[in-house]
């Protein structure tokens, strides 16, 4: 039994439910472009709505994170990852929590007790030293000199306000050598392998900070590092769980592991990543903006270092990668197989257009080559037809020519801040989104979805939406752009049944009988066994996990701005509240 299905069947022993992975592409949460962490789709819940599954929750959860996406290439970076968790919504605390994490760790890891250290919060003038998670430890046999207290790193904020709270942190000696008595925080022998958040207190407006009436429990464990860190391995790529995947890059482009590193481990996460982003139910395919941008960049990279390994970039090389690591994953996220032929497509589709435009690049090169390559050529070449800057140096000292990199390197660090922003999100987001503005937005595309279903087509369903605290944006699928008139007859009726002021409320049941009533939902098998369903009135049933208003009149007056294509087949509207 691999580390994922230990975690699952230790905490299912413990009360927990397993609860089904959220896709990577966030649903109703504009916060980032893609989950980030597993807590992300439980925002609703940690903000008090109950859980149909309960209040003791447990999942590994898909994860992208593209902030740091330049540094993959080392041993310890990778842009999809797992989350292992567990939650306590209101149930059990600190207590419970880090004894299963202790009991977990020694008893069914069989880690040894001494090779264990932990970081608690040192406080300050409003939240005071964690005192309950220092006994805690030390009755679990941690000794004093493997508990180390922080005041930044151990300690959880949703932003400026809102819920926050101490948290402690697991660490692992991942070293050869004789286990220091004192544990040292800076040591990078330690390596994190946990973290459990108590959040039990909320930040008003004036910094103060008060008890929750509830109290949960986040926990994270990344599954890659703690796999790597359990097999002794100081290199992920080199764990159990990249064996086969490297093993097949190194028999496709006839060159070792060793000695090239940086580009094995490219193609075999960036491959991975796109992978799961392509066939998420979401169906995002490679573009210039949002999710369709990281996914067309990580595709291209793994081509540009496919070709610096001096694999036949013409060869089946990423399809026969994509479909070892469907076959690895499948087991676990079934619309990889389901949606396998999807994936394949994307893959191929994005490689034969990016070798026309290199090619393109290598033409646009050679007018630039008569003189020096200066900054904007250099970051055009980049930005523009891919080229990563030791390509354009290599072009370059082939001619006996110089490249402004100090230059190239300024514009790639505004460009890494611009990708970074995008990535981490577009406004404030987390638990700190889900103001009241929002929750009218998120109930009027509930409406909107309705709506359009009537006054375009039945078929029609939501295929994303973005909610800010400004203006709401709306993916559905459709073969045409709306007419005038179409437009027009949207936007009446939902302000029509805005006026009407149809109550809200919400319903937990069977995955089945939602069906069987025809409650709006795209691709059910994802969702779990007992789901919640929202109704508006007798105008809209719709899966979803909230929040939301409790009747329409709270919403105010739907203004259509803009209708647009997002991708084929795939029409998006911008709407505002006034």
């Amino acid at each position: 039994m691999n580390l994922k299905d230990k975690y699952i069947e230790f905490f299912v022993s413990k009360g927990h439910k397993q609860i089904p992975s959220a896709p990577v592409v966030p649903e109703n949460d504009p916060s980032v472009l893609f989950n980030t962490a597993g807590m992300q789709p439980l925002i609703p819940y940690l903000m008090g709505e109950p859980h149909p599954y309960g209040n003791r929750l447990v999942d590994y959860q898909k994860c992208i994170r593209t902030n740091d996406l330049d540094e993959v290439g080392d041993k310890t970076h990778h842009t999809f990852f797992e989350m292992l968790g567990n939650w306590s919504l209101g149930d059990y605390f600190k207590n419970e929590s880090i004894n299963y994490s202790f009991e977990f760790l020694t008893k069914v890891l069989n880690i040894p007790v001494s090779r264990l250290a932990v970081t608690v919060y040192s406080g300050d003038d409003k939240v005071p030293f964690d005192q309950e998670a220092y006994d805690l430890w030390l009755s679990l046999g941690i000794s004093k000199g493997h508990i180390a207290s922080t005041k930044e790193d151990n300690f959880w904020a949703a932003g400026e306000t809102g819920p926050c709270g101490t948290d402690t942190e697991i660490f692992y000696f991942r070293s050869e050598e004789e286990v220091p008595e004192v544990f040292d925080t800076e040591d990078d022998r330690w390596v994190e392998i946990w973290n459990n958040v108590f959040m039990q207190f909320n930040r008003k407006q004036d910094g103060t900070i008060e008890y929750l009436p509830k109290k949960n429990v986040d926990t994270g464990m990344g599954y890659e590092r703690v796999l790597a860190v359990l097999e002794g391995k100081n290199d992920n790529y080199e764990s159990s769980l990249w064996t086969d995947v490297i093993e097949l890059i190194e028999k496709i482009s006839s060159k070792p592991y060793k000695g090239n590193e940086k580009s094995i481990r490219i193609i075999a996460d960036h491959i991975r990543t796109a992978v799961f982003i392509a066939s998420d139910d979401a169906g995002i395919k490679p573009s210039n903006k949002d999710q369709g941008y990281i996914l067309r960049r990580l595709i291209r990279r793994a081509i540009r270092h496919a070709k610096k390994l001096g694999i036949d970039i013409n060869s089946s090389w990423e399809r026969d990668i994509a479909l070892l690591i469907i076959e690895k994953y499948k087991k676990y996220y079934e619309e990889l197989d389901r949606n396998k032929d999807v994936v394949l497509e994307v893959l191929k589709s994005e490689k034969e257009k990016f070798n026309k435009t290199l090619e393109k690049g290598l033409r646009e090169f050679e007018k630039k080559s008569d003189k020096d390559i200066d900054a904007d050529t250099a970051f055009h070449l980049y930005d523009t037809f891919g080229f990563p800057i030791e390509l354009t140096l290599e072009l370059a000292n082939e001619k006996g020519l110089n490249v402004d990199i100090e230059g190239f390197n300024k514009k790639f660090k505004e460009h890494q801040e611009l990708s970074r922003t995008a990535s981490v999100g577009k406004f404030k987001g987390g638990l700190a989104g889900n103001s009241e503005i929002e929750t009218k937005y998120h109930t009027a595309t509930h409406l909107l979805n309705a709506a359009l279903k009537i006054t375009v087509n039945k078929d029609i369903h939501q295929m994303g939406s973005n909610i800010t605290d400004e203006r709401m944006r709306f993916d559905f699928n459709c073969d045409h752009k709306l007419t005038p008139d179409e437009i027009k007859a949207t936007e009446d009726l939902v302000n029509k049944w805005i006026s009407e002021g149809l109550s809200v409320h919400k319903e937990e049941m069977k995955k089945e009988d939602a069906l069987k009533i025809g409650a709006e939902c795209r691709f059910i098998e994802k969702y779990p066994d007992i789901v919640t369903v929202y109704f508006i009135g007798d105008v809209s049933k719709e899966l979803c996990g909230g929040p939301h208003v409790s009747n329409t009149s709270e919403i105010g007056h739907f203004k259509i701005k803009k209708e647009e294509a997002s991708s084929q087949g795939v029409r998006r509207i911008k709407a505002i509240i006034e």
